[in-house]
């Protein structure tokens, strides 16, 4: 029997909530899809998340939320990432951080899901090491469940690509998160697990990461402070989509998945 897992990438905005709020659903029931990560980080505005934009999230069809290096900017999201079991915070934060590094959940179709985050080390904050913390989680989260999905938030693709290799046989998908570019090296790792090194941005293109050019832009070129607002145009949502084995916890394919306005 196969279960099947879609990773959402980063959500920006306005635009990006509103794809998902308007386009998941149909989407899972056209891919018959079981279980569904989102990575939100971003969805405030372009930066946080707040209590609301979890809920409108979860009421549009994510069964869990990933957060990232900017999960704290909301103060009032501090509460619920530390109560709702379906919110992730990175796994490498400092051990008194509020929420969860692992959590497990049952999809539609019944099956217990790990997911587990971590944040990279490379041009990023200082933290504690993401590979260790998640070999951590993984082995504690595989007592109960075979099937594991890893959100590995982090610049470097050479990070992300040894954090798929890393975990390679132990989990069942590691997808990568934070760039906000969909990257075209889909592909199941030889010992069994789906990988991809980004799975893109769900939010506006027509854009720089999902700002407006012009914003981005005038930082470039003169230096001087500029306000990243959020752009508008060409809402797309970005995903790859994971096909996996419920016995082994194995990949069997992964595919990309793109949905425009």
């Amino acid at each position: 029997m196969q279960i099947r897992i879609l990773t959402v990438g980063d959500i920006v905005g306005a635009p990006g909530r509103n794809m998902v709020s308007k386009h998941l659903k149909p989407l899972r029931e056209e891919r018959n899809i079981d279980f569904v990560v989102a990575n939100a980080e971003n969805v405030f505005n372009g930066s946080g998340i707040t209590p609301r934009d979890a809920e409108l999230l979860f009421e549009g069809g994510v069964d869990c939320i990933t957060c990232g290096d900017h999960v704290w900017k909301r103060r009032e999201f501090v509460d619920v990432a530390a109560k709702d079991e379906r919110i992730v915070r990175a796994a490498n934060f400092s051990p008194s951080a509020p929420g969860r590094g692992a959590t497990v959940l049952t999809s539609k179709s019944g099956h217990e899901v790990a997911v587990i985050h971590v944040i990279g080390r490379v041009f990023m904050q200082p933290i504690d090491c993401p590979f260790l913390a998640a070999q951590k989680a993984v082995e504690k989260a595989r007592v109960r469940t075979p099937i594991v999905v890893v959100d590995m938030h982090c610049e470097a693709t050479s990070e992300k690509l040894a954090m798929g290799r890393f975990l390679d046989g132990q989990v069942s998908a590691v997808f990568g998160t934070h760039t906000h570019v969909a990257t075209a090296d889909a592909q199941v790792l030889p010992k069994g697990t789906g990988y991809i090194t980004d799975v893109g941005m769900t939010g506006p293109h027509d854009s720089i990461l999902g700002r407006r050019v012009d914003r981005v832009l005038k930082k470039f070129v003169t230096g001087m402070p500029s306000p990243f607002d959020v752009a508008e145009g060409d809402a797309r949502l970005m995903a790859a989509l994971f096909t996996v084995d419920v016995r082994s916890g194995r990949c069997i394919e992964v595919e990309r998945v793109e949905v425009r306005a």
